[in-house]
């Protein structure tokens, strides 16, 4: 597990110039925007990609067959990769949100608002995590991407559906029925998400290691 890290923690140093890069835009968005959510999702999502970027490098030249020669495990592979993006995902909001909290100083605005904001913002960049992680693993870095993308779509689509389905057959507005849901407040709602977060982490991790065990190289 230790090699692991320290092998994908080496191929995401080989691109330190592109996490300059990103550092000089978040600075800019953070210091030039009155949105301080944008700048927060924006460092700590793209920065957590860096764990499928791994599994690309992995495949190059039958890496990945070469890997499981040595005394690794396929479980302890696909665990890996969801401890690097947790890794990745966690030090990267840290960092957005300390830059967020000193432009929110300088200008006067509530660091309670900033704190509450992030709080939601990275179980929301976890959960994304645990959906791309899986159909990375079972699909590579090219057919992966158009998989997420067809995953969202029918999310989308899935909803409208039901939306409409709803409203035709059973004459139930879901969308008036969650505006009348009662209202939480933003430390629950915190809560649920993280809450949610750990539940859909766990169904992913235990989805992804049925997915190596059972492929090929």
């Amino acid at each position: 597990m230790k090699g692991l890290l320290i092998k994908d923690f080496k191929l995401i140093g080989q691109q330190k110039n592109f996490f300059y890069l990103l550092l000089a835009v978040v600075i800019g968005l953070v210091g030039f925007s009155d949105d301080i959510a944008f700048p927060l999702y924006f460092m700590t999502f793209t920065v957590s990609l860096f764990a499928l970027t791994t599994t690309s490098y992995d495949e190059l030249d039958n890496g990945s067959a070469f890997l499981f020669t040595l005394p690794i495990t396929r479980s302890n592979y696909a665990l890996e990769k969801y401890i690097l993006a947790v890794l990745l995902s966690f030090s990267s909001w840290i960092a957005a949100l300390l830059l967020a909290i000193v432009a929110a100083s300088l200008r006067g605005m509530s660091v309670k608002d900033i704190l509450m904001t992030a709080s939601f913002i990275f179980p929301l960049v976890v959960i994304m995590q645990a959906i791309m992680l899986p159909i990375q693993l079972k699909f590579g870095a090219e057919k992966g991407r158009i998989a997420i993308i067809a995953s969202i779509a029918g999310l989308v689509v899935l909803g409208i559906v039901l939306l409409k389905t709803a409203n035709m057959f059973f004459d139930i507005d879901l969308a008036n029925l969650l505006n009348h849901l009662p209202v939480l407040s933003a430390e629950a709602l915190v809560a649920l998400l993280i809450l949610a977060a750990l539940l859909i982490l766990a169904i992913s991790l235990k989805i992804s290691i049925g997915i190596m065990k059972t492929k090929e190289f």
